[in-house]
């Protein structure tokens, strides 16, 4: 049996990158690894990650200019 493989803390899946998009906007989204964060350019906000779970949450996200 295969030990799972282990990705570090900060680290997203890329998988899981490919299939998320920003909920208001359905656009992309960027992985910002030294803020832990993923990004949508289009309504300018920063989503959260807490303990490898992003947050896709818009009041939990930070507005960015």
């Amino acid at each position: 049996m295969n030990a799972p493989t282990e990705r570090p803390e900060t680290s997203v899946d890329p998988k899981l990158l490919e299939i998320l998009v920003c909920p208001l906007t359905k656009g992309p989204l960027e992985f910002d690894s030294a803020k832990q964060e993923l990004i949508s350019r289009s309504a300018k906000l920063a989503y959260p990650i807490r303990d490898g779970i992003p947050i896709m949450l818009p009041e939990e996200a930070r507005k960015i200019d």
